[in-house]
């Protein structure tokens, strides 16, 4: 599991570092500043959860066999997904229905959250 997210982390860190430069510097002028600033929320979280997911990896082996730790990364992977995700489909798009679709993410990202200080526990 922890080369699966090793992997998933630094293709996570890639995507989010990717969608920074492109958003800084290929929807500068398309979007409005209200839509620049939703697609700059998307790659924030998302870069942050790329290194919490690349921190699972140690954790796991601190605490190994723990299924918690295991639990976080993939909530967190399914926080990226989602709550970026939605953020960066919602800036391009413009439909808001998918803002219904960010709190799971955010949802994924707190629960990850607590499984690394369960697991600690």
């Amino acid at each position: 599991m922890d080369r699966t997210f090793l992997l998933l982390g630094a293709l996570a860190g890639a995507t989010g570092v990717a969608l920074g430069a492109f958003g800084a510097h290929g929807l500068r002028s398309r979007l409005s500043p209200e839509m620049l600033a939703v697609f700059e929320t998307g790659v924030r979280y998302h870069l942050y959860h790329a290194l919490a997911l690349l921190a699972t990896v140690p954790i796991m082996g601190r605490l190994e066999g723990s299924r918690l730790v295991i639990a976080a990364g993939w909530l967190f992977v399914a926080g990226i997904v989602l709550f970026s995700g939605s953020l960066y489909l919602l800036a391009l798009t413009g439909i808001t229905m998918l803002g219904a679709i960010t709190p799971l993410g955010g949802v994924a990202f707190l629960c990850a959250w607590a499984c690394l200080a369960v697991a600690v526990l």
